[in-house]
């Protein structure tokens, strides 16, 4: 599997994680460059979500900017 690039504004992208996982909170979503895998690993722990599922979240996201 590819790594995915997290594209377009982070800001909007951010809120719209806390829009459909209201679990989610700043720190969780604190990003940096080339950290993508533990971004990852914190939305599972905190919402139960599957890889796949947050992938696809990321990839629609991105179409809509």
């Amino acid at each position: 599997m590819k790594p995915i690039e997290i594209k377009g504004d982070w800001d909007i992208t951010r809120n719209r994680m806390k829009q459909k996982w209201a679990s989610l909170t700043d720190d969780d979503l604190a990003y940096s460059t080339g950290q993508f895998e533990n971004l990852i690993g914190r939305i599972q722990t905190r919402t139960g979500e599957t890889r796949g599922t947050i992938e696809r979240f990321f990839t629609d996201s991105a179409r809509r900017q």
